[in-house]
């Protein structure tokens, strides 16, 4: 099996609306020659305070909403409204699947800064059902989460009467999307959420019988309408859009505001120790894509590296292949006590999401692994 990858950075042609230029090169690497040639940074930061001023609030109020997790990125984002914009911002964020200490350490954090947070606590047995349901059903069990990240902040924008939520990173220009339109839109709306959300062809009317799911329990997971959208004037904006987005540099930043990274080793599935650190099946959940596409998170970090030099290409194929596709037993253990799955349900589940034009079987179509349980790869990363 013969798999194309970027010429620049290590993705391969089986990432999902990646696409490659005549020269061999991906998406990502050209919306980052993007970043690095055409964008006039100084120019969109003039834009970027144009826009937030439009919305500061005189007397009783807040200035923009800001969905958080208490990872890195939310944490930079309301470091820079709060600390370095001197806005009145309200953080809101939505519990995640199997929430670790740590990463509830440095949610709580972001109060310290002077900040008030919401943290939303959601029907645990409804989610707990959709999380299985969607497992199987998309092998993703993080599904129900990404939709909630999404809807519960617009939500809130909308029951406190505030027009400007502040994003984060636009994936779709860090990772590479399906062509330059999405690298070059800044706003994050219902559209963007239907294209690039990660609802995986799945949409929440779909768990609506579910294990005896109401509509009306799904009502977290419900984006508000387009009227009540324009009767706010609900605006949400990238910050990756109107300023150079490198989360190395921005740790450094909050680390010095009280943000606390992995001091035991790397998150499993990669070679960091600084993103994810709030989900104890992040684990599972990069697997999942490794065993549908061939590439895992460590893939992802090492691209973003050699695009930002702090790795070479053969740098980052080491990397590549020394963490990604590792068997998850921690995540695989945690997603047993969370799911109440056994680790037989769930190895089942998996192997129905392997692609077997990716990974080697036996006679009988079983999927071959290793002495740590780990698949065989049929493709060769070069």
């Amino acid at each position: 099996m013969i798999i194309k990858y970027c010429k620049n950075c290590v993705f391969p042609e089986t990432k999902p609306d990646l696409y490659f230029n005549e020269d061999g090169v991906c998406s990502a690497c050209l919306a980052a020659e993007n970043k690095n040639i055409d964008i006039n940074w100084d120019d969109r930061k003039a834009e970027f305070e144009k826009i937030i001023n439009n919305y500061k609030k005189e007397g009783i109020g807040y200035d923009c909403l800001i969905p958080v997790s208490g990872g890195k990125d939310s944490t930079y984002q309301a470091y820079l409204m709060k600390v370095v914009y001197k806005m009145n911002p309200l953080c809101v964020c939505f519990e995640t699947t199997y929430a670790t200490d740590l990463g509830n350490q440095n949610l709580d954090n972001l109060s310290k800064l002077g900040i008030d947070v919401i943290h939303f606590k959601k029907n645990h047995p409804v989610y707990k059902k959709m999380v299985v349901e969607s497992f199987k059903r998309v092998g993703d069990e993080m599904w129900p989460n990404h939709i909630g990240i999404f809807t519960i902040p617009v939500m809130f924008a909308v029951k406190f009467n505030i027009p400007l939520i502040i994003w984060g990173e636009n994936s779709q220009m860090e990772y590479g999307g399906p062509d330059l339109r999405s690298v070059k839109s800044r706003v994050l709306n219902r559209n963007w959420l239907e294209e690039f959300g990660g609802l995986l062809g799945n949409r929440i009317d779909d768990m609506v019988g579910v294990s005896g799911i109401s509509k009306k329990e799904l009502t977290p997971y419900i984006y508000p309408s387009d009227e009540d959208i324009e009767r706010v004037g609900v605006t949400g904006i990238f910050l990756g859009s109107y300023f150079f987005w490198d989360a190395r540099k921005q740790l450094e930043i909050i680390k010095e505001h009280g943000f606390r990274i992995k001091e035991d080793g790397p998150i499993e599935g990669t070679y960091t120790n600084y993103e994810n650190l709030d989900e104890r099946l992040v684990g599972l959940h990069d697997y999942l894509k490794y065993v549908k596409y061939g590439f895992g998170r460590a893939t992802d970090h090492a691209c973003i590296d050699i695009r930002n030099n702090r790795l070479t290409r053969e740098e980052g194929i080491k990397k590549v292949l020394e963490y990604d596709g590792k068997y998850p037993h921690y995540g695989i253990k945690s997603f047993v006590e969370y799911s109440g799955l056994s680790k037989s349900e769930i190895d089942n589940v998996i192997d129905s999401f392997t692609n077997p034009v990716l990974f080697e079987q036996d006679e009988k179509g079983q999927f071959k692994r290793d002495n740590e349980f780990n698949l065989i790869p049929i493709f060769k990363l070069n």
